[in-house]
């Protein structure tokens, strides 16, 4: 699937978003739509890119989300998505 977000191309796998859903709760439709979120906070996941390059954002979206992803072409492609924890919702918040 895919889906463009405030000129953010975003991509993801059908079967990786089923997954999501029944893991975390959100698909990555409503995640993506951190990518509109002007306050977001978005790094390098040092720690896991070993095989490729990921990128940890977090954003406001029915409440405070964690979204990982990885860059394909000109696309961001998700990978996970789930509700902040309370030391992620600090970062945000700048605490």
């Amino acid at each position: 699937m895919k889906q463009v977000i405030d000129r953010t191309i975003v991509e993801w796998d059908v079967n990786k978003n089923a997954l999501n859903m029944r893991k975390h709760g959100i698909s990555f439709e409503t995640a993506a739509l951190v990518f509109a979120d002007e306050e977001r906070i978005e790094y390098y996941d040092e720690l896991h890119s070993v095989e490729e390059d990921r990128y940890i954002v977090i954003g406001r979206v029915h409440g405070i989300l964690y979204v990982v992803y990885t860059m394909r072409d000109e696309a961001v492609r998700m990978i996970s998505a789930r509700m902040a924890t309370a030391r992620e919702r600090k970062v945000y918040y700048g605490e």
